[in-house]
């Protein structure tokens, strides 16, 4: 009879293990559910605010465009008034020749006058070399601000798929791994079989973990390899520049 009890009593304390057992992984998935529900509200709000820098980052990079093309057209202006008084000095010159042919005898004056043309052309000539630099100058930065756009553009893709790798290959083992931790909390005197099954959920987790820390890994080494060509690709101009 006391065999009868004992073998009851120990089939009842089984049932109950057993039964903690299952509310535990009920709650651990309810758990991860709401967790998982957060992190798209999150994620989603993180892309509104992502979205929003680049729509910041976008007119910022329009203005600057609209700067230099305001630049561009002051400089085919200025071109345009250097080639009217280029066409002017021309035009004085002739004035000049023929004052000389025609008064001879106003030697002293017409020097004055040659003197005079010679420095309004030495400077068309300097106007027109700092016309030449202000130009080559716009080309460099126009080309320097294309790089810069497509480095941020890059930049901010790499932030984003970032926060995406962490987020979904992250934070789902380590909830899965604090779950079953949350069992072994429990003080249940757990049999062989059962600490084995539950230190067997912890593997895939476990797994998951190393194999995004290898993807993070070869990730970094690409954002990396791309900023060092970016790099290599914008030293050309600065010599030229120099």
């Amino acid at each position: 009879m006391n065999e009868k009890i004992e073998i009851e009593i120990e089939d009842f304390q089984r049932l109950k293990r057993e039964l903690v057992f299952q509310n535990v992984e009920i709650e651990t998935l309810k758990a991860e559910l709401i967790k998982f529900k957060n992190e798209n509200v999150n994620d989603y709000k993180m892309k509104q605010e992502r979205a929003a820098e680049l729509i910041i980052a976008n007119k910022e990079l329009t203005f600057q465009k609209n700067e230099k093309q305001k630049r561009a057209n002051e400089l085919i202006t200025a071109n345009n008034n250097l080639d009217f008084q280029r066409d002017e000095k021309q035009n004085r010159a002739d004035e000049l020749i023929i004052a000389n042919d025609e008064l001879n005898f106003q030697k002293d004056e017409k020097q004055k006058r040659a003197e005079e043309l010679i420095i309004l052309n030495n400077e068309l000539a300097v106007q027109y070399g700092a016309k030449r630099e202000l130009a080559s100058e716009l080309t460099i930065a126009y080309t320097e601000l294309i790089k810069t756009e497509e480095s941020l553009r890059n930049y901010i893709e790499g932030l984003e798929d970032m926060i995406h790798m962490i987020s979904h290959n992250v934070r789902q083992p380590i909830t899965q791994i604090l779950g079953i931790t949350n069992l072994l909390d429990e003080s249940i005197d757990y049999s062989t079989y059962e600490l084995k099954k539950i230190v067997g959920y912890l593997k895939p987790s476990a797994l998951d973990l190393d194999n995004f820390t290898k993807e993070f890994t070869v990730f970094m080494q690409n954002i990396s390899s791309k900023e060092g060509k970016t790099g290599q690709d914008t030293e050309p101009h600065e010599k030229k520049k120099t």
